[in-house]
């Protein structure tokens, strides 16, 4: 990185400094829209304007096509509409001849439910900063990644500097569910020599993730009054049967020989019971019940595969129960349909991503294995797009209070910046 430590860079930090009131501004403004699944668009048509107004990018806004992805091996099968929930993409298209590489920023702005909001200490949408802590649902997963891959090339932009290559800004919609935002921006070709992701991995490089699906199992009853609920079957207490036979597959999954990316993880596999539901009134022994779960599973698996043992397994286990014997459960699959990774981190991206983390953080960059998906996937799976995630420090996603470090936010800016420079080149 020598090579670029000069006024050029030392311009592009001073931009990063100048602007960072202006950042966590627009981060704060990014966590107090509500975008949980159905919900994305206002933050989007916001972001989309940003990008146009602000950075003076070309900008696109598309809307995932489920005829044209439904082929994919990378598609996830929906249960909801894509109207009004656009796919925003911000293209900085260099002039004359590229002498570096292309890169895509990308950042999911979909963010998981707060609640219960009773459980939090700030308002999930409000952006509360104290200290150097900001608090909000999606602040860390991943509106802070967005902010920073964003002020990154804003900075870069407003020190005059002309990059030599293209840079892709993209931010997507569900990769908390199905990814298929992410899917439908690269079949609709915008695509580039790399592709980084501000996921809040506390700066480090990603190497690895595992597989994910997600299962709905619908357990049959025999209703009644409870005046003679001896003679009914509560649906409840029969999906007990099903609960336990997921936990007992997790532990089958985990005793199984581990991918090396996960050879030192101790649980690597992990199957959550996410949702139930059953019932609609006190008195009334229930006639059915559904349990939702997430399933993980290692790297070099097909999720087809897993969800046909997963059926196979779960059909067995109820034939243990005489009542789910005779009345076996519907078992179905939608949303994550998630084949896991492995990737070689001596490759240049990594080269460039080191070099850039070593100059901010004065420490060599590390590696980790994710027992989570996200939207690197597609890249290295299907488009031979070498992807990493790399972003700031935070915690409790997906639970209460979460928060992201706004010191580490500023540094991974001027690492994302210091990577456009490596990576795409400049004019001198």
């Amino acid at each position: 990185m020598e090579k670029i430590i000069d006024a050029v860079m030392n311009r592009v930090f001073d931009e990063v400094d100048a602007s960072w009131e202006e950042e966590v501004q627009f981060l704060q403004k990014l966590g107090q829209f509500p975008s949980t699944l159905g919900n994305e668009g206002p933050v989007q048509h916001f972001i989309a304007g940003f990008l146009e107004k602000e950075l003076n990018l070309t900008v696109s806004k598309i809307i995932p096509d489920i005829e044209k992805l439904s082929s994919h091996p990378g598609y996830s099968k929906p249960e909801w509409s894509y109207e009004n929930r656009p796919v925003v993409i911000g293209e900085y298209r260099a002039n004359g001849e590229q002498k570096g590489k292309s890169v895509i920023f990308q950042g999911h702005i979909d963010v998981v439910s707060p609640e219960p909001a009773s459980t939090w200490n700030y308002d999930p949408w409000g952006a509360t900063i104290v200290g150097n802590k900001m608090y909000g649902r999606g602040i860390a997963d991943m509106k802070s990644g967005v902010a920073a891959m964003i002020f990154a090339l804003k900075a870069v932009r407003a020190a005059g500097i002309e990059l030599s290559s293209n840079v892709i800004i993209k931010t997507v919609t569900e990769e908390e569910c199905t990814g298929n935002g992410a899917l439908a921006a690269i079949e609709e070709g915008f695509k580039a020599d790399a592709a980084l992701i501000p996921e809040p991995l506390g700066q480090q490089g990603l190497t690895a993730q595992v597989g994910v699906i997600w299962v709905r199992i619908k357990v049959k009853g025999l209703g009644a009054h409870t005046e003679r609920a001896d003679q009914a079957v509560n649906a409840i207490v029969k999906s007990y049967k099903m609960v336990e036979a997921l936990l007992d597959y997790e532990k089958e999954l985990n005793s199984r020989p581990k991918h090396e990316a996960f050879s030192n993880h101790p649980h690597p596999y992990n199957i959550n019971i996410g949702k139930i539901h059953s019932g609609d009134w006190p008195s009334t022994v229930p006639s059915e019940c559904t349990i939702e779960a997430r399933v993980g599973f290692s790297p070099g698996i097909n999720p087809q595969d897993i969800k046909n043992e997963l059926h196979a397994y779960l059909l067995k286990a109820s034939e243990k129960d005489e009542w789910l014997n005779e009345n076996p459960p519907e078992i179905t699959f939608y949303g994550f349909h998630a084949e896991g990774f492995a990737i070689d981190q001596n490759q240049e991206l990594f080269e460039t991503l080191g070099k850039a983390h070593e100059l901010i953080e004065k420490e060599p960059l590390t590696f980790s294995s994710f027992t989570g998906t996200t939207d690197a996937r597609f890249y290295n799976l299907y488009y031979d797009i070498p992807s990493t995630c790399y972003g700031p420090t935070g915690s409790n996603l997906h639970g209460p209070n979460e928060w992201i470090d706004l010191d580490s936010v500023k540094r991974v800016t001027k690492t994302y910046a210091a990577f456009l420079l490596e990576w795409c080149k400049y004019k001198e």
